[in-house]
């Protein structure tokens, strides 16, 4: 099993829009359910306000590498990706379990 660990935050150089973010992240929250491959799938919001804090964290598993790059380069997440980059910065971690 593959976890992939995922930390957004809207970009320092973007106003927030909070119809904005919420659609976007409603969007990220759908694909769980949309692609072929995802074990398990959880985003959730921060709580607390800290300067090191991220916005969001994303938590999904997958199979393996190559199920992970089935959803990486899944049409649907590709067109969200090209939606997220305007407003989000993100950092990702995969690890074997």
């Amino acid at each position: 099993m593959l976890n992939h660990i995922v930390m957004f935050r809207r970009r320092v150089d973007v106003p927030a829009d909070e119809a904005l973010e919420a659609a976007l992240i409603s969007r990220m929250d759908a694909l769980g359910s949309q692609i072929d491959g995802i074990r398990s799938w959880r985003l959730s919001a921060n709580e607390l306000a800290r300067p090191i804090s991220w916005g969001y964290v994303l938590e999904s598993a997958v199979d393996d590498a190559q199920a992970l790059n089935g959803y990486l380069f899944h049409p649907l997440h590709q067109a969200l990706i090209a939606d997220l980059k305007p407003y989000f910065e993100w950092a990702a971690v995969d690890y074997t379990v």
